[in-house]
């Protein structure tokens, strides 16, 4: 939709023009064109290690505004907000859903196209980057929401994500200097939207930009995995029930469902918030089977993985009402709990006696001792992997790769199945 000799973009004749080589207005458009193209390459790499991770096999995870950069295996901000539910959309309905990254690649995309073609243009209205300027607000107003997401929800900041809030601030920034120039010289008395088309240029645009969204959009779902392991899980329980009494209930009136945890496991505390924050929580009826990753009560592993974890295990057995109260209590304070067991066990035992005084007198006993080595028997007698956090909807066990990016398609399709049945 470029401008053509004698005809702006709204179809009207112009009346009040800069010649070219004069033009105060172009540089900022080009800019913002930039700027867009920027957050482009950003958005980018966010949706590729995304995609990359649906494969449901573990990747190394762009953390860096640099493109070259090398990439991180580990833990990272990038890894956590790609993570949390709030990177994607619809993820009950598709594995990982719809990633908020590839929105964002299509609206700057066309931000790009919009600004060249904008910056090219022989002839302009105030009307037109009016229009740029309303358009540059979708990007800034959905940064400001995702930065306070990143803040207040996940407590984590991503790199590639800080880029698309800061590109997105400076091209809505160049988009409004670019109006605010090209208004000084207009006509005022000029009718911009008097098109002679039964369907305004505005609304025209709108859908322009509707289409790339529409096209990326469609992409990914024709590429979309179909994942039976998903629905059918990764075994079965072969030993339900619990005849000595280790399972702890953590609350929930929906399907019965056990999880194998450790209080000091970040993979654990991870799962627990991805799986809250997802509000399938509700939906189960949880109970927990101490699974501490420590061998000063769990014979199955060879070094402490996590130190001080059979403490904490036996402070949730010795009070089982309060269970949630102490895991929630173990995941918050989780790095400094495992610091001080590698230094010194008995100084976290007295810590977590001075913060639960009712397990006086039974932390350490040979009786929570006994039901915390029948937790690891339960564990043995159902051939379970020396792995936390391990989930079983119901008798079947969610599949290792299916508790991050596909924690709520998983839940979600095994809650559809009758119980202990198949569709």
């Amino acid at each position: 939709m470029s401008l053509e000799s004698g005809v702006d973009l709204t179809g009207e004749q112009p009346t009040d023009w800069s010649p070219r080589g004069k033009d105060p207005v172009a540089p900022w458009l080009w800019a913002s064109a930039a700027f867009a193209l920027l957050a482009v390459v950003f958005s980018g790499l966010s949706t590729a290690d995304f995609i990359e991770h649906l494969d449901r096999q573990v990747h190394s995870i762009h953390c860096s505004l640099l493109p070259g950069a090398s990439q991180q295996i580990g833990e990272s901000g990038c890894r956590t907000v790609m993570m949390s539910p709030y990177s994607s959309l619809f993820r009950t309905s598709l594995w990982g859903g719809l990633p908020i990254s590839l929105l964002s690649m299509a609206v700057f995309t066309y931000l790009v196209y919009r600004g060249v073609d904008f910056a090219l243009a022989r002839r302009r209205k105030k009307k037109l980057t009016a229009f740029l300027v309303v358009a540059w607000l979708l990007p800034l107003g959905m940064s400001l929401i995702y930065g306070f997401i990143s803040y207040s929800k996940i407590g984590a900041a991503c790199k590639l994500c800080v880029g698309i809030y800061l590109t997105s601030t400076l091209g809505f920034l160049c988009a409004l200097v670019a109006q605010i120039k090209q208004a000084k010289g207009e006509d005022v008395g000029y009718d911009e939207f008097s098109t002679g088309s039964p369907v305004p240029f505005y609304l025209r645009w709108f859908a322009e930009g509707c289409l790339f969204v529409g096209v990326l959009v469609g992409l990914h779902l024709m590429g979309a995995p179909k994942v039976a392991k998903a629905t059918e899980g990764c075994g079965r329980l072969v030993q339900k029930d619990d005849p000595s009494g280790i399972m702890i209930s953590l609350g929930g009136t929906g399907r019965k469902s056990v999880a194998l945890l450790d209080p000091l496991c970040p993979a654990c505390k991870g799962f627990d918030e991805r799986l809250n924050a997802s509000g399938l929580r509700a939906k189960l009826e949880l109970q927990a089977v101490l699974f501490p990753l420590d061998q000063n009560c769990n014979w199955m592993v060879k070094t402490s993985l996590h130190p001080g974890a059979c403490a904490v295990s036996e402070a949730i057995l010795c009070q089982p009402e309060k269970a949630n109260e102490v895991l929630n209590w173990a995941f918050a304070e989780q790095e400094s709990l495992l610091a001080e067991a590698k230094a010194d066990e008995r100084a976290l035992r007295k810590r977590i006696t001075e913060r639960f005084p009712g397990v006086q007198g039974c932390l350490g006993s040979a009786k929570v001792k006994n039901k915390l080595n029948k937790s690891m028997r339960w564990a043995v007698a159902n051939a379970l992997q020396v792995l936390t956090p391990q989930l079983f909807i119901g008798d079947r066990r969610v599949c290792d790769e299916d508790t991050d990016l596909g924690l709520e398609y998983t839940v979600a399709s095994m809650l559809a199945l009758p119980e202990g049945g198949t569709k």
